[in-house]
């Protein structure tokens, strides 16, 4: 039941959302946040993060503003730094240079202060002490750019942001799903929702859009990222289903950013069709840096080394969606399972184990099998291949490489030889969608002459322009914060002006 009148309406309620939302309360605007999904499905794909940050810091002076660390943890922690510098080369280099200058500039310059400003709406963060960091002479060695995540994960963001906006009065209808935009040739004035399966009609001075890209649309997903994406998993919510998309196009919005992109990982091979809120993001497989992936054919088919897991896992899932059958096994032996996540130990695993490499790919074939005596000489010819006289280091980019191969590992190169051997099956799961809506930099909608319609704004996901290509990980959550509450204090900002 939605009650009152109402200055801001966002649509969605994941992170970007739920910044808005309590941006624009902070104005002093009346707001009121529609959610798609039923209350226990609220959140969005934020819910199904892990939670991690990618923001500025340049030393642990500024992640004490941030979260609280004990003098055990100071004392036996390298948190390094992530400069503004690193983060431009990083989202450039990972996005061919393609990422909008003006919004790649807010990210960035904004990402710290974001932050800050969610620990003043009671969101708390801690070290990522279990994925993101390994002990390297007698230290825990921060690496790949991250170093604190949401506390709880993205279960834990999203009930901290609920948290915050039901102190700040800030209404939220559940099973309301925003369908038309009411809009005229003096801009947006509200919005035609369904709400608990009744047709509603809300009128607002102002209208946030923040429900997500078209990951969860296998229709959108096969006709912008192109044939067999229909065949993806998707890693989180139903819901977002590209909607606030449509809406804001029918009205005239101009289409933005890699359309044809997505971000997608590898992701269990028996993973249901949609996100599992009771597994989270633990489906995900992404300690593969340290192993070899091999597809039906037997066949190594990337670097799995060739940078830190933040900067190629999200574009991997588009690999292994393109090999055959859409598979791809994850091969480690004793060497390296010590380096695993924490999700290669969920119940919910498609794994075997063997004592032999020939066992190992008889025991494969039960779930998908690969051309058993190409793997075994493409096993054969990695470990010949590894340069063993070069350390071993994950906490680094090493060097350790092999040499010869059709493909090189540039990184963490280990031969498979201790046995018990382990193969973990993936498929492709997509996260999110890199296409979307045009924004200035006050977080209002552009129209196809570029020009701003009046009344509408939007964050998060839905918003083109940022991401091409790839992704650096982390990125996701703060772009969602910091264009969340820019949307919203301007759309407060407008609504509130007579």
């Amino acid at each position: 039941m939605i009650a009152g009148e109402f200055d801001v309406v966002v649509v969605g309620a994941g992170n970007a959302g739920m910044c808005a939302a309590l941006a624009a309360r902070g104005e002093g605007a009346r707001v009121l946040v529609l959610e798609a999904a039923p209350f226990d499905e609220r959140g969005g794909n934020s819910r199904y993060t892990a939670g991690a940050l990618r923001f500025v810091y340049n030393g642990v002076e500024d992640l004490l503003k941030l979260c609280d660390l004990s003098e055990a943890e100071l004392a036996t922690s390298d948190f390094g730094t992530y400069t503004q510098d690193k983060y431009y080369d990083d989202l450039g280099r990972l996005t061919d240079y393609r990422s909008n200058p003006d919004m790649a500039e807010l990210l960035i310059t904004k990402s710290q202060e974001t932050l800050l400003w969610m620990r003043s709406q009671g969101i708390r963060f801690a070290p990522m002490y279990s994925r993101q960091a390994f002990k390297h002479e007698g230290k825990f060695v921060f690496w790949g750019g991250l170093a604190l995540e949401a506390w709880g994960g993205g279960p834990g963001l999203v009930e901290g942001l609920f948290k915050a906006a039901d102190e700040r009065q800030i209404q939220v209808a559940y099973e309301a799903a925003g369908e038309k935009l009411i809009a005229d040739d003096d801009g947006v004035h509200g919005l035609i929702a369904r709400v608990e399966g009744k047709t509603t009609r809300i009128p607002a001075k102002a209208v946030v859009l923040a429900c997500g890209g078209f990951e969860a649309n296998s229709e959108m997903r096969t006709r912008y990222l192109g044939p067999g994406w229909d065949l993806a998993k998707v890693r989180g919510t139903r819901f977002n289903t590209g909607a606030g998309i449509r809406m804001a196009l029918e009205i005239g919005a101009v289409p933005y950013g890699n359309w044809s992109g997505c971000h997608a990982v590898g992701w269990d091979y028996n993973s249901p069709e949609f996100g599992d809120l009771a597994v989270g993001d633990n489906f995900q497989k992404h300690s593969y840096p340290f192993a070899i992936m091999v597809n039906a054919n037997g066949e190594r088919f990337c670097d799995e080394g060739a940078d830190f897991r933040n900067y190629t896992y999200a574009k991997y899932g588009r690999l292994i969606l393109e090999q055959p059958h859409q598979f791809a096994w994850q091969i480690f032996d004793q060497q390296v399972v010590h380096l695993q996540r924490d999700e290669y130990r969920i119940r919910q695993v498609t794994k075997v184990t063997a004592d032999t490499i020939e066992q190992l790919a008889d025991k494969m074939a039960e779930y998908a099998p690969v051309d058993k005596a190409r793997f075994l000489e493409t096993v054969r010819g990695y470990n010949a291949a590894v340069r063993r006289e070069i350390p071993y280091n994950p906490t680094v980019k090493d060097g350790r490489t092999t040499t010869g191969l059709a493909i090189d590992k540039t990184n963490w190169a280990m031969p498979i030889e201790k046995p018990p051997f382990e193969a973990y099956c993936t498929t492709c799961g997509v996260t999110f969608t890199f296409g979307g809506l045009r924004i200035d930099t006050d977080g209002r909608v552009l129209d196809t002459a570029l020009k701003p319609i009046p009344g509408l704004y939007a964050a998060g996901e839905l918003v083109g322009g940022l991401f091409y290509f790839n992704y650096p990980g982390g990125t996701g959550l703060v772009s969602g914060s910091v264009f969340g509450k820019i949307a919203g204090t301007s759309a407060a900002s407008a609504a509130l002006t007579p």
